[in-house]
């Protein structure tokens, strides 16, 4: 099965290979790792792409981008996720951020945020979850408080919240009216706010962008409210397909499991039949999440994009994350243990394959675990019944 995009996509994925070759260690495996010069790298490179109009592309000219096809930031998602994303924390503003504020943003808003965003200059985090609200979002109870002035005053708790030990601005839900999904709305806030104190959460997967997140008091601005009063489920839904989307884990599946026979050499041949199998099913299901992917990216462009299809892709994505990971485990054995000369080709690639499976132990968790997104598909297809 092959998937091509035209010239134009094969050019961009050829030059941003080029781009990652020159300027991002091999030894790179994401931003967030106990050596600080993994994070500069990515900041590096984030004002690299923004310099050269890759970082916004599919943005409209006049917000910083140059109104390219989804396809080909598709090309631009591929490449960075197959790389261990060396847009480090950036990717959550290019592709969902901005994106909703154009949307739903008020002049002042789009000239506030979108600029900075797309010279590569500011990280967002995302103020979603709670104690008592991870996959049940509706049940939040972070609230917002009018002032006599006009201001509101926030309270409450956020937890799992990414980035924001760095972040400058948070886009934020909290409650402004009655409870459930009618009386959430979303705020723009700034993170150097007074009131607002960030924890790490430790992990055992070793250093993490995980945070809580403590609102006491905190003031925010009418103006900082993105869309209308109350109306910020409505804005959450068009979040979540954005970020769903955005994250395209099947490319680093396909980089690893392509790399494997080159990186195993001789022990390739001496692999049991049972686990060449399973690596080829797994390439095998790698391109069908692809093609679930592009079926949502062609939604998207056609303005037809739907929370079932969202739901279907992510729930197929996430599962093949755990099942590379585990086959690719089995693969490297004892060498991703520590096993022979840690300089050796093979040691190299056993570590990319172990940090690959660190992660993907959460991703039938994170932006919304497998239960929910199986509860997305199934309200679809009973609305529609």
């Amino acid at each position: 099965m092959e998937f091509e995009f035209g010239v134009r996509a094969d050019s961009l994925r050829s030059t941003l290979r080029t781009l990652i070759e020159q300027h991002v260690p091999e030894e790179f495996l994401g931003a967030f790792t106990h050596d600080p010069k993994d994070l500069e790298v990515t900041e590096r490179f984030s004002r690299l792409l923004a310099e050269r109009g890759l970082l916004t592309m599919a943005w409209p000219r006049e917000y910083g981008g140059l109104d390219s096809s989804l396809w080909e930031q598709t090309v631009v998602r591929e490449e960075m996720w197959a790389h261990h994303e060396p847009r480090g924390a950036q990717y959550m503003g290019v592709n969902w951020v901005g994106p909703t504020i154009m949307k739903y943003g008020t002049a002042e808003q789009r000239e506030t945020h979108l600029p900075p965003i797309a010279a590569g200059e500011v990280v967002w985090c995302q103020g979603f979850s709670e104690p008592d609200a991870g996959s049940d979002l509706p049940a939040l109870r972070t609230s917002a408080t009018k002032n006599s002035d006009g201001t509101w005053r926030i309270n409450g708790q956020k937890c799992w919240t990414s980035y924001a030990m760095f972040a400058k601005w948070c886009f934020l839900l909290a409650r402004t009216g009655e409870p459930g999904r009618r009386g959430i709305s979303v705020f723009l806030l700034p993170m150097n706010s007074p009131g607002i104190t960030v924890r790490p959460i430790p992990s055992m997967l070793g250093p993490h962008h995980l945070n809580e997140v403590f609102f006491d008091d905190v003031v925010v601005r009418d103006e900082d409210i993105l869309g209308v009063l109350d109306g910020g489920w409505k804005i959450v839904q068009d979040v979540i397909a954005f970020e769903r989307v955005g994250i395209s884990r099947y490319a680093r599946c396909d980089r690893l499991l392509q790399w494997a026979p080159e990186a195993m050499g001789d022990l390739w041949t001496e692999l049991p039949e049972n686990i060449v199998s399973r690596w080829a099913g797994a390439l095998l299901q790698t391109r069908s999440v692809r093609l679930l992917a592009y079926k949502v990216v062609q939604s998207q462009e056609d303005g037809k994009a739907n929370p079932a299809s969202v739901a279907a892709y992510r729930t197929a994505a996430t599962l093949l994350d755990q099942q590379v990971a585990e086959i690719l485990m089995d693969m490297v054995g004892s060498v991703a243990l520590g096993g022979p000369d840690p300089d050796s080709h093979v040691a190299e690639f056993a570590i990319a394959v172990e940090d690959h499976w660190k992660y993907a132990q959460a991703a039938t968790v994170a932006s919304g675990t497998l239960e929910m997104q199986r509860n997305a598909i199934g309200r679809t297809f009973a609305n529609h019944g």
